[in-house]
């Protein structure tokens, strides 16, 4: 695993993806996640192969874009891009980690896309074991274009996935905070305790179960 330095800058480009192209005589997958923080859901990696002429208008990190231009950008990305996404179940994070749930959502990820890429880069510090060679880019989703649209891909997937759970969970309010550990969240968990949704192996979900002397 090769880790490439960060240069500050205000939009992704894709400078990267042209220098991994010349050096590996082929494509390049940007990979990213959604969903490490969150107490509750699955997390979603995608893996993007962006075409150079027809790269969608105002790709950038999705955490810095707005839930109506995600969905623009998710539909766009999928129309003119190889896709590729993976998700890790709460069972596969609470066995194994978030991190190797995490990596395991990736690779996952690249083993979905339409055809294999001559190398992929990974938004982070690490790479997941993969079938071609992979490089990681800290703070890949705010430098590289085909990293943004994979956290875009990530991002819409999994909060489409968080609302289909708040309509078999309507107490918890998942369509809002996505699983994420804010005040409202934390005041559902205490009235109507947790679900098989939520992460046992995070330290507030455990810190419930001890608490209540149930692991159901």
């Amino acid at each position: 695993m090769k880790r490439l330095a960060k240069n500050p800058q205000k939009f992704p480009d894709y400078r990267y993806e042209t220098s991994l192209q010349e050096e590996f005589n082929g494509p390049v997958a940007g990979v990213d996640e959604a969903g490490r923080g969150p107490w509750a859901g699955p997390v979603v990696a995608a893996a993007v192969v962006l075409d150079k002429d027809a790269i969608p208008s105002g790709l950038n990190d999705s955490k810095k874009l707005k839930e109506q231009q995600r969905e623009l950008l998710f539909t766009q990305i999928c129309v003119t891009s190889l896709v590729g996404i993976g998700l890790s179940s709460v069972e596969v994070i609470d066995r194994d980690n978030i991190l190797k749930a995490t990596l395991g959502a990736m690779s996952l990820a690249i083993a979905q896309l339409p055809s294999a890429p001559a190398i992929a880069l990974i938004d982070g510090n690490n790479c997941p074991e993969l079938n071609c060679p992979a490089q990681a880019l800290v703070k890949g989703d705010q430098l590289s274009l085909s990293i943004a649209a994979a956290s875009i891909i990530a991002k819409v997937t999994r909060d489409r996935l968080m609302r289909e759970m708040a309509l078999q969970y309507p107490h918890y309010g998942f369509e809002r905070h996505k699983g994420y550990g804010t005040k409202a969240h934390q005041q559902a968990l205490t009235e109507y305790g947790i679900t098989p949704h939520h992460r046992r192996s995070f330290k507030p979900i455990r810190k419930i179960i001890e608490q209540s002397g149930s692991n159901s």
